[in-house]
């Protein structure tokens, strides 16, 4: 490991550092945030299920705008900057670079979606958010999965801050602005 920058918060692991690490055989997602290596279970079915709709939803809205420049990629490794020494994994990514290898520079990333797990604490949402909003990720969408329906809120970047757009709850379609295309949407459509 490399040592770490003159700054007490920030932990010792650098961004390649987290790139050179083997993936968990267990399913289980290792990111780094401010050089701290931080380990998420693997996501539940419910979940991958809200992903993987995500993932159709976006791709299909693209297609229909004519848009084949966007890329629509599961889980993948977003580095999001060295400096802060952090490197998330959303869980749907929109990169404007074709989808090769295995991580992608967050400039080249026009949307990332965050699904909030019930165990992800209010401190490391605010973090992974800011980091996305300072790396200038154009558009953010997090999604909240509670035991009824799913509920989306959809960010725009504005002066380096991400502006609530859009908010998606209940049955009903829904446009969603803040995105590379609108795209509508009903979030009943992501519970499983």
């Amino acid at each position: 490991m490399h040592a770490a920058v003159q700054h007490p918060m920030i932990g010792p692991c650098t961004v390649d550092d987290w790139l050179a690490l083997p993936p968990p055989v267990d399913g289980s997602r290792l990111e780094l945030i401010f050089g701290h290596l931080h380990v998420s279970p693997a996501p539940s079915g419910e979940h991958q299920y809200a992903a993987y709709r995500l993932t159709r939803l976006v791709d299909d809205a693209l297609r229909a705008a004519g848009r084949a420049d966007p890329h629509v990629v599961p889980a993948v490794n977003v580095r999001i900057s060295t400096a802060w020494r952090t490197a998330l994994i959303p869980d749907v990514v929109v990169p404007t670079c074709e989808p090769v290898g295995v991580s992608f520079a967050a400039e080249t990333v026009a949307l990332a979606v965050q699904i909030w797990s019930p165990g992800n604490p209010r401190a490391e949402r605010e973090t992974k958010m800011a980091g996305h909003a300072a790396a200038g990720v154009p558009f953010l969408w997090t999604v909240d999965q509670p035991d009824d329906l799913p509920a989306l809120t959809a960010h725009r970047l504005v002066d380096g801050q991400y502006a609530r757009e859009n908010t998606a709850t209940g049955k009903g379609p829904v446009a969603v602005t803040a995105a590379p295309v609108t795209i509508t949407m009903d979030v009943a459509d992501l519970d499983s």
